[in-house]
């Protein structure tokens, strides 16, 4: 074979290996990219949503606090279905409701709290007025 040809072959063959291998890497960088920027946006809608039940457990455990027959099934936090790998977050969630509707079931302590309050002051003020 020709000396020219060999190299001339090889300079050609040393080209298109590293155009093969910038592709390959363009490619690589871009897929992690890709999967990061699907991460990140997973992770803000799973914040999203972790917020919103929280938003609306403590609600749903002020209104029980308040309110001495509040309506059930406001009273309720939802907790969507999530992915399998999420099972946790879901129990975690449901054990919620339990402590929301064992509140709504107990004595309403807030107003006993008041009236109490009121009829001390209301006997100290008798007994400021009776001296």
């Amino acid at each position: 074979m020709n000396a020219n040809l060999i190299s001339a072959l090889s300079a050609l063959a040393g080209a298109v290996i590293g155009v093969v291998m910038s592709l390959l890497a363009s490619w690589v960088a871009n897929q992690r990219q890709v999967r990061s920027q699907w991460i990140a946006h997973d992770r803000s809608q799973r914040e999203d949503l972790y917020k919103e039940f929280i938003e609306e457990a403590a609600k749903c455990y002020i209104d029980a606090l308040l309110n001495e027959k509040p309506d059930i099934s406001s009273v309720v936090v939802p907790v969507c279905q999530s992915e399998p790998y999420a099972r946790p977050v879901v129990t975690s969630g449901r054990a919620a409701n339990p402590t929301i509707i064992n509140t709504c079931s107990a004595p309403y302590v807030i107003p006993n709290f008041s009236e109490k309050c009121r009829a001390e002051f209301d006997n100290l003020r008798a007994k400021q007025f009776l001296t």
